[in-house]
């Protein structure tokens, strides 16, 4: 049975694996091992309650409970821009008319914002490419709202999502070429690399202060404006499933969208109910998301559910991997 569950200090091999298998742009699993231990010392502290809540930084596993093998990641930041600036572009249109020739234009501009300071964020959710059926992608992704839904006032009333920018064929970020190199004039592996990793200085240093033209720009910078990696529509799908809308917002790296929500309507978020676990003999009744109802304890899982007033019927099984006995509270999103 596939399980999400907080990570942990020793999961630092495996999180590497995964960092090298995201590939280029993936900003949230950078190939730097202070970076990935520095975050899984500050994933158990999360859980355990001992940061402040606008400073957590929650980071899920997902596991085979079979066989004890990582099969993905993904995250839940309680607060964005706290301690470092989280910049974006907007994209805007700005009007301009000339009465003595009768015309009026509008252009299309990139505008440099720290709109989304103090919001949460849901993120670095990869998997194994051969892990990516079957449903364990849904597991964890939902298995941050459920997070989420336990207790909702850790968590921003806005939560956003940012979704990686598009690569050409030969890996190629066509915005980081034509726009974003310009001005930071590093390698996009460096760049992405220091953002990760640093405090984000540099960023407030080199980024443009004034509107880029987008009219101004070759046609495949323009084209990729907003646009998701190819690996990365599964996860837009989702993520709109649950109410996240796309903004007007892109990264400064690679011009990959922001989406975002109200927290209390994500969809998981608003319809996972408080449940007393019932154990029965075997697996039975309608599939569903179900997890753990304490932070500390978190667990999720997929598995069959017998909703019975009040109460949730769990396998044995499932129970023993979710960590819940007779009688305990458990979330379920059917």
């Amino acid at each position: 049975m596939l399980v999400v569950r907080p990570a942990l200090p020793a999961d630092y091999e495996s999180l590497m694996e995964l960092a090298v298998l995201s590939g280029r742009g993936f900003t949230s699993l950078p190939e730097d091992e202070p970076t990935l231990r520095q975050r899984l010392d500050l994933s158990k502290a999360s859980f355990a309650g001992e940061v402040a809540p606008p400073e957590a930084w929650y980071t899920l596993m997902l596991e085979d409970s079979e066989t004890g093998g990582i099969d993905g990641v993904a995250g839940v930041k309680a607060g964005v821009g706290l301690k470092r600036p989280f910049f974006s572009f907007r994209v805007v249109t700005l009007a301009q008319s000339s009465p003595t020739l009768d015309m009026r234009f509008d252009h299309q501009a990139l505008v440099l914002v720290n709109e989304c300071a103090g919001w949460s964020e849901v993120g670095s959710l990869f998997l194994r490419p051969e892990k990516r059926k079957g449903g364990a992608g849904r597991l964890l992704a939902q298995s941050r709202y459920m997070l989420i839904g336990i207790e909702p006032s850790r968590f921003a009333e806005m939560v956003l999502a940012e979704l990686r920018g598009w690569f050409d064929d030969d890996g190629i970020c066509p915005f980081w070429e034509h726009v974003a190199h310009k001005f930071f004039r590093l390698d996009f592996d460096e760049a992405d690399r220091m953002s990760a990793s640093t405090n984000g200085q540099f960023i407030l240093d080199l980024a443009p202060r004034h509107p880029i033209y987008t009219g101004l720009l070759p046609q495949a910078a323009c084209e990729s404006i907003g646009k998701v990696h190819r690996d990365g529509e599964a996860a837009r799908a989702m993520l709109e499933r649950e109410g996240f809308r796309y903004q007007g917002l892109v990264d400064l790296f690679d011009a990959g969208p922001t989406l975002a929500a109200p927290r209390d309507e994500i969809r998981t978020v608003k319809e996972a109910r408080r449940l007393t676990v019932r154990l029965g003999e075997d697996a039975f009744g309608e599939e569903a998301l179900v997890s753990t109802a304490e932070i500390g304890r978190f667990r999720a899982v997929r598995t069959p559910v017998l909703v019975d007033h009040e109460h949730a019927v769990l396998s044995r099984e499932a129970a023993g991997v979710l960590g819940v006995r007779d009688g305990e509270t458990v979330k379920v999103k059917s």
